[in-house]
């Protein structure tokens, strides 16, 4: 990689992003294309989000990914939101053009593709979402898109389901153990959408104990490091299917690459800077 005065900046804007492998993906990517390009990670405080936008425009940065907890704050400092986005009610791309801000939500892609890897179907099946946040409501939009029977939400405040209600019909859950456990029970398909277990805080969990947890289910965790999560052990090892958010991040991020750049990003390439192959 090389860095002049040519160069096209692209980065991630979130708070911490320490643990994301976005700039590696994206990099080894622009590499293998020849492309003068370089996306870095920027850590961003909840009071900075405009300021931290505002500033990708006058540093011309050509976009940027937006990560945990901005989302939602970033939705109202754009210019245009796509129509996935604006449902969602989330944004976690921006394209900068000619001093515009284009808002897209293509993590609910990156959702589909990986229920689809583990053969989880939604369809007309109960779905327990842990979670109200930014990335859940790319979640139960993917969910109604795959025309799931119910979506069962379960957060610490009601409210915070209740703006979900604005995507698609969902059920609120008490975030407490024993009606997670009853809940559980009754699903095949859970999705963690919290930062719970997230580095570099690995040893918390959502209250879910391994009991629940049978091998008809299949679980989901959005968090990618570390690489199996509390929550994907403690499932796995009552024999369920786990996944965690690696391909959800190779998804999303394909498609951010397309709008960046126009050009189809090399996928071979990517999946090997994480680690993992086509196949898998």
């Amino acid at each position: 990689m090389w860095i002049d005065g040519k160069t096209r900046l692209v980065g991630i804007i979130g708070q911490p992003v320490e643990h994301s492998r976005s700039p590696l993906m994206h990099n080894t990517a622009f590499q293998a294309l020849g492309l003068n390009w370089c996306y870095v990670p920027l850590p961003v405080a909840s009071d900075q989000v405009a300021a931290a936008v505002r500033g990708l425009v006058a540093l011309g940065f050509a976009g940027a990914n937006v990560t945990i907890p901005h989302k939602e704050a970033v939705l109202t400092l754009v210019d245009e939101l796509d129509q996935a986005a604006a449902t969602i009610g989330a944004v976690n791309t921006l394209v900068i053009k000619e001093g515009r801000i284009w808002g897209y939500n293509t993590d609910w892609l990156g959702v589909k593709a990986t229920l689809d890897h583990i053969k989880a179907i939604p369809a007309g099946r109960r779905v327990l979402v842990l979670g109200a946040g930014g990335s859940a409501r790319a979640v139960v939009y993917a969910l109604a898109q795959e025309g799931a029977g119910e979506i069962l939400v379960a957060a610490r405040r009601p409210e915070a389901v209740g703006s979900l209600q604005t995507i698609a019909a969902v059920t609120y859950i008490p975030w407490q153990e024993l009606a997670l456990a009853r809940v559980a029970a009754e699903v095949e398909i859970i999705i963690n959408t919290t930062p719970l277990g997230m580095s570099p805080e690995p040893h918390l969990c959502p209250p879910l104990p391994p009991e629940v947890f049978g091998r008809q289910h299949k679980v989901f965790d959005l968090i990618y490091n570390p690489q199996e999560t509390r929550l994907l052990a403690r499932a796995r090892s009552r024999g369920a299917t786990t996944v965690n958010g690696i391909l959800m991040l190779v998804e999303q991020g394909r498609e951010a690459f397309r709008l960046w750049t126009g050009m189809e990003p090399p996928l071979e390439v990517m999946l090997t800077a994480l680690g993992i192959s086509e196949q898998n």
